[in-house]
Parts: structure tokens; C-alpha cells; sequence
């Protein structure tokens, strides 16, 4: 990956963590991380990850993240030089489900070995 689509992905990420903060400041939207942000190599798609603290809000904060993408994508224009503002997708990053669920499968293991020595 180039450098230039890296510093690119720290800018989206930056930039849209604080749009998300100060301009989407919707109570309803509740506690949002952005994880990660991959750019296409032509720069026109933006595939933005988000970890919502509440597991039951992800749904309705997912719905609210898209249709807020025009305010967001004009606040980001005005924000970083670029020729082309990508298109923005938003996706739930779940992968501290997937951790969480494998540490609890190790907890089990280390105590049903323990269980089992005299």
C-alpha cells in the first residue's frame, strides 16, 4: 500500500471522528469509535469502521451514520484538498465481538483443565 493512501486513510479518519463529534452531536447516535478507514486505490471509495459501545444501538447508529453521509461528505470537502471526495461507506466493526467471544472460549478451557488435574 502507498504511502499516499495511508496518509489519506489517517486524514479521512481524523476528520470524520470530529465531523461525527461536533457537528452529528445526536444523543441517539451514543458512544461511536471509528476503527478503521480503508481508501480504494483510485481514492473514490472510503469504507469507514465503526465500533458502537452499545450492542443494541448499532443498528439504529449504522442508519443514522448513512443518512447523514451528504452533511458528511460536504463537511469533509471543506476539510482536506483532495480532487475527488470519496463515496462513504460505514460498516460495524464487530471485531471486539470476536475477540470478547475467544477470550471467553480460552476462559473455559484454562477452567475445565483445571478441573481436571488431581
Amino acid at each position: 500500500m502507498s504511502y499516499r493512501i495511508k496518509k489519506v486513510e489517517s486524514l479521512i479518519k481524523e476528520e470524520i471522528s470530529g465531523i461525527i463529534l461536533f457537528r452529528l452531536n445526536d444523543p441517539l447516535l451514543g458512544f461511536i469509535t471509528i476503527t478503521n478507514v480503508k481508501v480504494s486505490p483510485d481514492l473514490k471509495i472510503a469504507t469507514i469502521y465503526v465500533s458502537v459501545f452499545e450492542k443494541e444501538k448499532r443498528d439504529a447508529t449504522l442508519q443514522k451514520l448513512n443518512a447523514s453521509i451528504p452533511m458528511i461528505r460536504s463537511e469533509l470537502a471543506s476539510k482536506i484538498s483532495l480532487r475527488f471526495v470519496p463515496d462513504l461507506r460505514f460498516f460495524v466493526d464487530d471485531t471486539l465481538d470476536y475477540v470478547e467471544k475467544i477470550d471467553i472460549l480460552i476462559k473455559k478451557i484454562h477452567k475445565d483443565d483445571n478441573k481436571e488435574q488431581p
